[in-house]
């Protein structure tokens, strides 16, 4: 599984504004805009930002397609 990317975030007054290849995904605003902008300076910013729009795949997509539930 490849880690997230083409996300990209740009901050404008107190709003955080987290884009997906140049689509706007989410907007961050108060105290969720402060605890971003913590995290993403400690870690992965890609990743952060694909679990905070949910924008990212888990690796199990195939499987449960496939599981005699999900059949149509």
């Amino acid at each position: 599984m490849g880690s997230p990317s083409g996300f990209e975030f740009a901050v404008r007054g107190d709003d955080v504004v987290i884009r997906h290849h140049g689509v706007t995904a989410a907007v961050l605003r108060g105290s969720k805009a402060n605890e971003f902008l913590a995290e993403v300076e400690q870690g992965d910013a890609q990743l952060l930002m694909a679990r905070l729009t949910g924008n990212y795949r888990r690796g199990n997509e195939r499987t449960a397609r496939q599981h005699p539930r999900n059949a149509r």
